[in-house]
């Protein structure tokens, strides 16, 4: 399956994000239906007021992406931070915020059940 960054629904987009998500983008064994993510972010973006009300104020789902360009740093429920940049593939357990370091380009891939609550979350966010 080949889907252009253009084809794939533009689920959020505020200022200093776009987030695009397409939905059944595949299977994954344990994991059920996968969405394929592309992520245009500025640097500054804070994931943390986002996620408020979210099970320990985190994202719960797990991702995995590789940068495009840009930087960056996760922080899990215990502090431990993890900065990733252009070229690197990734891995973000279950229970992280992010902060965006440098204007950033990154592609995931997330069970697609979880991700969509996770980022429906955050829609209702913004809007309030």
């Amino acid at each position: 399956m080949r889907v252009a960054k253009d084809s794939v629904d533009v689920r959020m987009q505020i200022p200093g994000a776009v987030i695009r998500q397409r939905t059944d983008f595949g299977i994954a064994h344990g994991l059920g239906s996968i969405s394929g993510e592309y992520f245009s972010l500025s640097a500054g973006v804070d994931t943390t007021p986002l996620f408020q009300g979210l099970e320990g104020d985190l994202c719960q789902c797990p991702h995995w992406g590789f940068v495009l360009r840009g930087q960056l740093t996760t922080t899990d429920a215990i502090g431990v931070q993890e900065t990733v940049k252009e070229n690197d593939l990734f891995y973000w357990p279950p229970g992280h915020n992010v902060k965006v370091d440098v204007d950033a380009e990154i592609v995931m891939f997330s069970p697609q059940h979880e991700h969509s609550h996770v980022i429906d979350h955050m829609i209702k966010k913004v809007a309030s």
